[in-house]
């Protein structure tokens, strides 16, 4: 079967969309550090610019949370992230599998990442 012409449009569309994309992400690697809204317990400082240099994959947070100003506040405001849900599932998860692992890793109890 040859492939037709829309598939071809298709195609070329994508590898676009690829080419302009891509660099735009690089280039706008987001705020080295970010106030993450931490409820009641006070703000979570996230040292953004250092778990991009260790983690690489920005769709391993990325995947759970948009990249936008607040974006945690504005879940937990629409019912769609449960208070510590964000902290058990996401960081202490991850920070505990690198701290069994022997690597350096993150904090792993609630009082030492929220500052009031």
């Amino acid at each position: 079967m040859i492939p037709s012409g829309r598939f071809f449009s298709l195609l070329s569309c994508f590898l676009l969309l690829m080419i302009f994309t891509v660099p735009a992400t690089a280039a706008n690697p987001g705020p080295k550090q970010i106030d993450v809204f931490g409820g009641s317990r006070g703000k979570v400082p996230f040292p953004h610019a250092n778990h991009q240099k260790s983690i690489k994959d920005c769709n391993v947070c990325h995947r759970v949370f948009p990249r936008e100003t607040d974006a945690i506040k504005k879940m937990k405001a629409a019912g769609k992230l449960r208070p510590k849900k964000v902290m058990n599932m996401q960081c202490i998860k991850c920070h505990k599998a690198e701290k069994k692992s022997g690597k350096p890793h993150g904090p792993v109890t609630c009082s030492t990442c929220h500052v009031r």
